[in-house]
C-alpha cells in the first residue's frame, strides 16, 4: 500500500514510533474510558479569543477526539517516518514543531477571514488532534520523494508509489466539515518552513541540549531493533508487475553490494575505479543473451553526480567522499544512498 521507505517497521524512527503510540493510546483512552474529559482537549478558538484559554492551543492540537482521524493520521505518520531516517530525529522534530507552532497563527487568520468575509463561525468547530504537522509533511513528501509508476489505467492515468498516500490524505481532508482549514494551515506552514522563509528553520528548531536529553531518556524506550529480514517485494496486481518488482529489488541489491565493496577498498587504501560499475541486472542479462559472450564495448565514463544531492547528504552528517561514492554507486538514487549510508 505504501511507498517504499527503506527498512520496514520503525527502525531508526523513535520519534515516529512515539507519535504513533502515545497520541493514539490517549485518544482511545479518552474515547472509551474517559469521555467526560474530552472537553479539555477540544480545539476551540472561540474560547481562546473570548475567555483567553491559551492552553487550548496546546491541548486541543495534540490528541484526536475522532477515532477516524486518529487512524488516518497514524497511517500517514508511519509512512512519513522516512523523513526521520533521512534528516535525523532532531531535524524531523524541528519541522514538526515549526509547522505546529506556525499553523496556530494561520488557523486564527483563516477563522477570522471566514467570519469577516462569509459570516461563517468556524472557531468552535475545528477538529482536534495532531493533524497540522501531518498535512505539513505532504510538502516534503511531494517535493523530495521520487515518483515511480506502478500501474497504468484508463490511458494517461497511472498509479504510482505515492497515489494511495494522497488518497489517504484526501480521506483525512474530507473527514470533517472544517478540517479543510486545518489542512490548508498545515500545508501553508509546511511550505513556509520547508522554504526557509524568514529563517523559520533557525528560529523554530529543537535545541541541541533538548535533543540530547530526549535521546538519553526517551529514545531507548521508543527505539526499534533493526529488522532481521526484509520482505521488500510488493504484491503486484499481475505477474508482470511482481516480476518487475523482483528485478528492481535485485538491481538495488547489486548496487548496495558494489557500494560496500568500494567502501572496503577505500578503507584498505586501494584505488577505486568508477569505470567498472555494475550494470543493472536486466541490462547484463540482455547483453549475455545476445550472442553468449560478454560485450566488448568500452566502459562508460564516471557518472556525473548532482551537487544538490551531495549537499543534502552532507547536511545529514555524511562526508563529501561518502556522499559521492553512494550517489555514484546508486546511479544518483538519493533514496538508495540515504538508506545505505547510515548502515555502513
Amino acid at each position: 500500500m505504501f511507498t517504499s521507505t527503506g527498512s520496514s517497521g520503525l527502525y531508526k524512527a523513535p520519534l515516529s514510533k512515539g507519535l504513533l503510540l502515545v497520541p493514539s493510546a490517549l485518544s482511545l483512552l479518552l474515547a472509551l474510558l474517559l469521555p467526560h474529559c474530552q472537553r479539555f482537549f477540544v480545539y476551540d478558538l472561540q474560547a481562546v479569543k473570548d475567555d483567553f484559554q491559551i492552553w487550548r492551543l496546546i491541548c486541543g492540537r495534540i490528541i484526536c477526539l475522532d477515532l477516524k482521524d486518529t487512524f488516518c493520521s497514524s497511517l500517514l505518520i508511519y509512512n512519513f517516518r522516512i523523513f526521520e531516517r533521512r534528516y535525523g530525529s532532531r531535524k524531523f522534530a524541528s519541522f514538526l514543531l515549526g509547522s505546529w507552532v506556525l499553523s496556530a497563527l494561520v488557523d486564527i487568520v483563516l477563522v477570522e477571514a471566514m467570519w469577516h468575509f462569509f459570516g461563517i463561525a468556524a472557531a468552535g468547530n475545528l477538529p482536534s488532534g495532531f493533524l497540522v504537522p501531518v498535512f505539513a509533511l505532504f510538502v516534503p513528501f511531494y517535493c523530495s520523494i521520487p515518483r515511480s509508476q506502478v500501474a497504468q489505467i484508463l490511458g494517461p492515468l497511472s498509479i504510482t508509489n505515492k497515489t494511495l498516500i494522497y488518497i489517504l490524505g484526501l480521506q483525512l481532508f474530507t473527514s470533517g466539515s472544517y478540517i479543510w482549514i486545518v489542512a490548508i494551515s498545515g500545508l501553508a506552514s509546511g511550505i513556509c518552513y520547508n522554504s526557509q522563509v524568514f529563517r523559520l528553520h533557525q528560529v523554530l528548531c529543537i535545541p541541541k541540549w533538548v535533543a540530547k536529553f530526549f535521546s538519553w531518556t526517551l529514545e531507548p524506550i521508543f527505539s526499534s531493533a533493526e529488522p532481521a529480514t526484509e520482505a521488500r517485494i510488493g504484491m503486484g496486481a499481475t505477474v508482470d508487475i511482481q516480476r518487475q518488482q523482483r528485478m528492481e529489488l535485485l538491481d538495488r541489491q547489486l548496487m548496495l553490494s558494489q557500494f560496500a565493496q568500494v567502501r572496503q577498498q577505500r578503507q584498505q587504501g586501494g584505488m577505486i575505479s568508477w569505470n567498472r560499475l555494475f550494470l543493472p541486472f536486466r541490462q547484463r542479462r540482455n547483453i549475455n543473451s545476445q550472442d553468449g559472450r560478454p560485450s566488448e564495448q568500452a566502459s562508460p565514463p564516471p557518472l556525473e553526480v548532482s551537487e544538490e544531492q551531495v549537499a543534502q547528504l552532507m547536511e545529514m552528517g555524511f562526508s563529501r567522499g561518502d556522499a559521492l561514492e553512494a550517489l555514484r554507486a546508486s546511479n544518483n538514487d538519493l533514496n538508495v544512498a540515504t538508506n545505505f549510508l547510515p548502515q555502513h
